[in-house]
């Protein structure tokens, strides 16, 4: 409590209720988990009479910002991108509880309808082939490009083992990079049918936006997976493997166990949070493709789904 209490004081920029408990929630850098952050900072404000303080920061920073009491909240944990960590802090330090209602959430790499019209591409394999991979070479360097993910994501780490596994990781240069830069590069190919080849999850504003084909892959098989994390050693990538589909995704909220003792209140409405695939979409949508604030976004979802937040508090 003492070494929350401090950081709190230290990254409050105005005054605290009296009475008042203070409550962190990060903010990871992808749409959805920046408009729930808001969500949440409202609906914690009014319904719990708390004090909500947004701190950004990478998604597997914000783990270890929990443990250590710095943060509170991580409003959108994608699993199974984070199950190593969430069994770290869940089962290890006990100090991480997951929330129990998840949203439905799907993995994959896609492609356009143009792209699959020029290049006959169908399956991921398709990419370990060179003559595949020279349609997504751009600067001639004898190698096609795509795009695996932002740098700070769990799930570009992985991408990493699966074009290894599945062998594209010889013929393709995996690109990282901001997430909007990578769907202007999306909307500028399909605007104009050049090939492309991404990453791509769901709920995503971009399966609303284009003619969008999810590329063929094995069914998810657990014994084709094996994952072993950077902090668990060096050599992480060559001792990996992920040869099929990814299982199925699911997004939750995440908050310091300790919540529980000294923030009862927070915890019960954490638990009734429920956000549906369709609002994921929307508020990816509106962030990314109608260039409004996640801040912006929070108060006109919260606004049309008052009773649904309502339901939530206690």
């Amino acid at each position: 409590m003492l070494l929350r209490s401090l950081v709190a004081v230290a990254i409050a920029t105005a005054p605290v209720a009296a009475g008042a408990s203070t409550i962190i929630v990060g903010v990871p850098d992808w749409p959805s988990a920046e408009v729930t952050a808001h969500v949440l900072k409202e609906v914690l404000e009014d319904g719990a009479g708390v004090d909500v303080r947004l701190r950004s920061i990478g998604t597997v920073e914000l783990f270890g910002a929990i443990d250590r009491g710095e943060v509170d909240v991580h409003p959108e944990v994608w699993l199974p991108n984070l199950e190593g960590l969430v069994e770290e802090f869940t089962e290890g330090t006990g100090t991480l509880t997951l929330a129990p209602r998840g949203g439905p959430a799907r993995q994959s790499l896609c492609t356009t309808a143009d792209t699959v019209e020029a290049t006959g591409i169908q399956h991921v394999t398709d990419l370990a082939d060179p003559a595949m991979a020279a349609h997504f070479d751009t600067d001639g360097d004898g190698l096609g490009e795509m795009w695996i993910g932002a740098n700070a994501w769990s799930s570009t780490r992985i991408e990493r083992v699966r074009a290894r596994s599945y062998g594209y990781a010889e013929t393709m240069m995996l690109l990282t990079g901001p997430e909007d830069m990578a769907m202007a590069a999306v909307d500028a190919a399909a605007a104009t049918g050049a090939p492309i080849v991404f990453f791509c999850y769901a709920p995503h504003h971009v399966f609303a936006l284009h003619d969008i084909v999810v590329l063929e892959e094995p069914p998810h098989d657990p014994e084709t997976w094996h994952l072993v994390r950077p902090s668990e050693d060096p050599a992480w990538l060559s001792l990996s493997r992920a040869a099929s589909a990814w299982p199925q995704a699911a997004f939750h909220i995440a908050y310091a166990t300790d919540l529980l003792t000294y923030d009862p209140e927070v915890v019960e409405i954490l638990n009734n949070v429920t956000l549906t695939t369709e609002d994921a979409e929307s508020m990816s949508y509106q962030v990314l493709v109608e260039r409004r604030s996640p801040e912006e976004v929070a108060a006109i979802w919260i606004e049309q789904n008052a009773d649904r937040v309502e339901d939530w508090t206690p």
